[in-house]
């Protein structure tokens, strides 16, 4: 987390136990968008941080609040702080902790999932900050256990992430549920149109500070893209790499969806037993927390993850990214090449690009404004032309109705014909004829 300059913490209005908490951290230095936000937010001001994942974002909003926080023993908690996901929950609450060890400051976490009313009681034994997903922190401002009206400062975490799962409605309803006299921080890696426009539409225009501009890689992040064929041929490679490769001692394997996570894993595991684990959001949290514990402590070599978990982790040493495929939409592949190259370490991002990739590949590069380094896939590698369901073309055939003639029923007619249409071989009188013509028998005069 090394600055470009020769700041260091101690420059900061920090008090002395957050200066010893740090050091404890090892850490020394700011980064720029810890420099960049702490003055404003300790001045109250509202603010948009816009930074890459990597780039110490967390502290940058959690140091100034801290440092603001005075004792007052009140039973509502007067911070919050908002994420998208379970893990990033507890990643938050683990950074809070870190902060406070000599300091007499509460925190803790709440999200869907787990049991709601030991949340509760944790909240109601008087904490300073909660952080919780959207979800839950609607139920517990709902059922009372948050006083919307005594929040004092807020924090948005992953704003596009937020968006992108789903979570506006959510959001809004807590927003309008707040004090209009608040601080509201917000931090995002893309302010894209639809971020933009929420933030206009519900705060006072922040203040913008931008870490690095939007899209622009971590220069400590080595990109190399391969061009492979299809699905197959991506395993054979994915498989010779992790084989051969000594120095890919901690890796994170990225898919698009759970069902091609899931693939690779099967395909994996006979290589690779203890070495292997999965994380997607099918699994329960118990199984999530505990697979990213083992891949930090390094019990687990590698971890196959899908986009949605690509931000709900905060792993140390992640010496190599592979990314099976281009992910479709452009941001989540800075999020996760951001897994590696983290704390001023150099990282390295592989990329295998098919022709089925070609078009992300293009969004991507478009919003890094760089082109992805391309190598030519080893000779040695089997190159396979099965194809998997996903990489079969569709063949769209315009299907041409043929009208069938209209059904008549036969048989029987279904009303009763009328007398005059009956055709029965009736024999007819004079005398009846005219019966039916007078309507009575008809007689003649006879004179006698």
């Amino acid at each position: 987390m090394n600055s470009a300059n020769s700041m260091t913490f101690s420059d900061l209005n920090l008090t002395k136990p957050l200066l010893k908490a740090l050091d404890e951290l090892e850490l020394v230095h700011p980064t720029t968008i810890q420099q960049k936000a702490f003055s404003p937010i300790m001045a109250g001001s509202d603010v948009l941080g816009i930074a890459q994942t990597g780039t110490g974002k967390t502290f940058a909003y959690l140091l100034p609040l801290i440092r603001q926080w005075q004792f007052t023993g009140k039973r509502y908690p007067e911070m919050l702080v908002i994420v998208p996901t379970r893990e990033l929950v507890a990643q938050v609450v683990s950074e809070v902790e870190k902060l406070i060890t000599y300091m007499n400051f509460k925190v803790t976490g709440a999200y869907g999932g787990a049991n709601i009313k030991s949340q509760m009681a944790a909240i109601n034994e008087g904490v300073d900050l909660v952080v919780a997903t959207p979800g839950r922190l609607n139920d517990l401002i709902l059922n009372g256990t948050i006083k919307s009206s005594a929040i004092k400062k807020i924090v948005i975490d992953e704003v596009d992430e937020m968006l992108n799962l789903g979570f506006r409605t959510q959001l809004q309803n807590i927003i309008d549920l707040l004090p209009v006299k608040r601080q509201s921080l917000m931090f995002t890696a893309t302010l894209v149109d639809e971020v933009e426009a929420f933030i206009f539409r519900n705060f006072r225009s922040p203040l913008k500070i931008e870490a690095a501009p939007t899209g622009t890689p971590l220069s400590n992040i080595t990109q190399i893209g391969y061009k492979v064929p299809n699905f197959n041929t991506k395993m054979n490679f994915l498989q010779h790499l992790l084989t051969t490769d000594e120095k890919m001692s901690k890796v994170l394997v990225f898919a698009s969806g759970k069902a091609i996570a899931d693939e690779i894993f099967e395909r994996l595991e006979p290589l690779f037993p203890d070495n292997l684990s999965i994380i997607h959001g099918n699994k329960n949290q118990n199984t999530r927390f505990r697979t990213v514990e083992d891949f930090s402590s390094g019990k687990c070599r590698i971890l196959i993850a899908t986009d949605i978990m690509a931000r709900g982790m905060d792993v140390a040493e992640v010496s190599h990214v592979i990314n099976i495929d281009v992910p479709p939409v452009a941001e989540n592949y800075m999020h996760r090449i951001g897994r590696t190259g983290r704390a001023g370490k150099k990282g390295i991002a592989i990329t295998f690009i098919s022709e089925f990739d070609k078009s992300n590949q293009v969004n991507v590069e478009q919003l890094m404004g760089r082109k992805i380094s391309m190598k030519k896939m080893p000779a040695e590698i089997e190159i396979s032309d099965v194809l998997i369901q996903s990489e079969i073309p569709v063949i769209n055939m315009k299907i041409i109705e043929v009208k069938r003639p209209k059904h008549v029923a036969k048989g029987k007619s279904h009303h009763e014909k009328k007398d005059k249409n009956k055709k029965v071989n009736i024999k007819v009188t004079r005398e009846d004829l005219k019966k039916i013509k007078y309507g009575k028998r008809y007689k003649k005069d006879r004179r006698s």
